[in-house]
C-alpha cells in the first residue's frame, strides 16, 4: 500500500528582495562633489523628505541580472539612483527640535 505524505512541502522561497524597498527617493543633495557617475555629480551628503541625513559610501554592487545587489547593503545603507550607496548618519530628522 502506498502512503501519501500528511503534508505538502512548500516550494523553495526566492531570496530576491524587491529593489524598490532599498531605494531612497526625493532626496536633496548637499556638500562637495566627490566624483561623477554617468556624467552626473556625486555629492557627499543627501537628505530625505523626513530630514534624515546620509553620506555617500560608494557605488552599488550589481547582481547576476545586472540590477543593484541589495543583499550586499549593510545596515543603514540605501541606494540612490543611478546606483549610488548612501549610509544613514543620524536617527532623527535634522530639523526636529530636541
Amino acid at each position: 500500500m502506498k502512503m501519501k505524505a500528511p503534508f505538502k512541502l512548500a516550494p523553495k522561497q526566492s531570496r530576491r528582495l524587491p529593489t524598490e524597498y532599498f531605494i531612497l527617493a526625493n532626496v536633496r543633495f548637499q556638500g562637495q562633489v566627490v566624483g561623477y557617475l554617468a556624467g552626473r555629480p556625486i555629492r557627499e551628503m543627501a537628505t530625505d523628505d523626513s530630514g534624515l541625513r546620509y553620506r555617500f559610501v560608494g557605488v552599488a554592487a550589481r547582481n547576476a541580472a545586472g540590477g543593484p545587489d541589495v543583499q550586499s547593503l549593510r545596515k543603514g545603507e540605501w541606494i540612490v539612483q543611478p546606483g549610488l550607496v548612501y549610509a544613514s548618519i543620524d536617527d532623527a530628522p535634522a530639523n526636529r527640535a530636541a
